[in-house]
């Protein structure tokens, strides 16, 4: 697994299905030889009682630089065990004039449903394999099941290399909410906003 990518598996199921849908083979994808993410936020968006939480999520520096290293730490905690079937609903806005529109599915990217986010992280990550670092170092579970408790990964050291992004998704400014549920119920959700300037 591409280590830009294993930071997510760390902070949680949601964001790691956000990322890997960017990750997938498609004729619509343009590869970014250089770009910048700028005014990286996120907050969690569930109900007071979801038991998937995020924590703490720290990013620096701002803005980040692809392709460039970036400093990340995060931490997170679950009630439950979070196990298969577990579905992710992702909603993607980009902002157009002064208004948020609403990124169709398409390709298997953008607004979407993902039945299950086990079955991605096992694609990812197959069984058998170790998880990668710095999530092997620190013992940190990279897929499911995830026990309940309390997961932080320490302030750690990645690099960003050149990537494939859809032509969409290279200018602009961003919205994304993912909501993580199993058996129609919610678990947690998490919102992120994000600028993103490419050549």
């Amino acid at each position: 697994m591409d280590k830009r990518w294993t930071l997510t598996a760390a902070v949680g199921l949601v964001a790691a299905v956000i990322v890997a849908q960017v990750n997938c083979s498609s004729s619509s994808l343009k590869r970014v030889t250089k770009a910048q993410v700028l005014g990286f936020d996120w907050k969690n968006c569930g109900q007071p009682d979801d038991p998937a939480v995020l924590k703490s999520l720290n990013v620096s520096p701002d803005p980040i630089a692809i392709p460039g290293g970036l400093t990340a730490s995060a931490a997170g905690s679950t009630s439950v065990q979070l196990a298969a079937p577990l579905a992710v609903n992702v909603t993607l806005e980009k902002e157009v004039g002064s208004f948020w529109v609403k990124v169709p599915c398409f390709e298997e990217m953008g607004s979407c449903h993902y039945r299950d986010a086990c079955d991605i992280l096992n694609q990812l990550i197959p069984p058998g394999q170790d998880c990668p670092e710095p999530l092997h170092t620190y013992g940190l579970p990279c897929r499911c099941p995830f026990k309940a408790g309390s997961y932080s990964l320490p302030q750690s050291d990645f690099y960003l290399p050149y990537m494939d992004l859809p032509y969409w998704l290279t200018n602009g400014n961003y919205r994304v909410q993912g909501v993580l549920g199993s058996q129609g119920k919610e678990l947690g959700c998490l919102k992120v906003a994000l600028s993103i300037h490419s050549n």
